[in-house]
């Protein structure tokens, strides 16, 4: 069995929770090395990952990727262009976190470049792997609910002041380019699991607001998917829900599905837990949804 170096560039939330344990628990995988400048975050590679190479920036890797056969990506948003494509030109293949980049144009640039050079370049969705969203496939596919006229998917977090932190600042950038805001970070997902399931729309509503005081990007966002031939299907995300509607509600003419909750794997990893371990994404009975007929 062939084992893949890859690197992984960025160590904040997205590369230390959903990039990094994943790599490490596949023995089809090694992480070779680790791209990240910040103090902080170098010590907690060492620490969790002793193996793997610490390099402090993206020319750094540049100039080793011979040794390596996989790029991961997990920066803020207005980088992924520039490095993408730089890892392309270098014929190497490489995972991208959402949104891609923050423009369909970027996003098009990076596919025609793969393709070009010959490497993959593939969108990091990780909520496809949901158990939630998965028994939702499952129970579609089967046809429990009859015929579906009604999608409601919600991703609501409960954070009324905007963060402060240094490191997370890029978060609140409102310039043209930055490709940030609640519907480029939880809406990537709630969007990407309906066209997973209906495929292209024909027509897009979207509310997109600003709640929050010192808010400077979109944090409360409804938006409205039109299949004249499939269900209604409404997609919520928000940054000020003090009280969280159902993460999924589907109404059939046969029976409805409904679920609380959001799928436990990032807690799990927040806790520093592997996908390694025993009933690794397991819900316990009280969080799991019902269908009612």
């Amino acid at each position: 069995m062939t084992t893949l170096r890859v690197a992984l560039v960025g160590y904040g939330m997205g590369g230390s929770l959903f990039h990094a344990p994943f790599i490490a628990a596949d023995p089809r995988l090694e992480l070779a090395v680790v791209v990240t400048a910040n103090p902080d975050r170098r010590t907690a590679v060492l620490a969790r990952y002793p193996d793997a190479s610490l390099v402090g920036s993206v020319e750094d890797l540049l100039v080793r990727l011979d040794d390596i056969d996989l790029v991961v990506v997990s920066t803020p948003n207005s980088t992924h262009l520039a490095i993408g494509e730089a890892v392309l030109s270098r014929r190497r293949p490489v995972v991208v976190d959402k949104p891609v980049t923050p423009t369909a144009h970027g996003t098009r640039r990076l596919a025609q470049l793969a393709e070009t050079v010959g490497a993959a370049v593939i969108p990091f969705q990780n909520r496809r792997w949901d158990g939630d969203f998965r028994t939702v496939v499952a129970l579609l596919g089967r046809g429990d609910l009859g015929t579906l006229h009604t999608f409601e998917s919600r991703y609501e977090r409960w954070q009324p002041q905007v963060s402060v932190a240094r490191d997370r600042a890029w978060k609140n950038d409102p310039r043209d380019g930055a490709g940030v805001g609640i519907l480029f970070d939880l809406g990537a997902h709630v969007i990407d699991q309906a066209v997973m399931l209906f495929g292209r729309p024909e027509a897009v509503y979207a509310d997109v607001a600003v709640r929050r005081i010192g808010g400077n990007v979109d944090d409360d966002v409804f938006v409205a998917l039109r299949y004249p031939h499939g269900p209604r299907v409404h997609l919520w995300m928000s940054a000020v829900a003090a009280d969280r509607g159902p993460r999924f509600r589907l109404l059939g003419d046969a029976s409805a599905y409904v679920k609380m909750g959001m799928d436990l794997q990032e807690s799990m990893l927040s806790e520093g837990r592997s996908p390694t371990e025993p009933g690794w994404g397991e819900e316990p009975p009280t969080s799991w949804g019902h269908i009612v007929t």
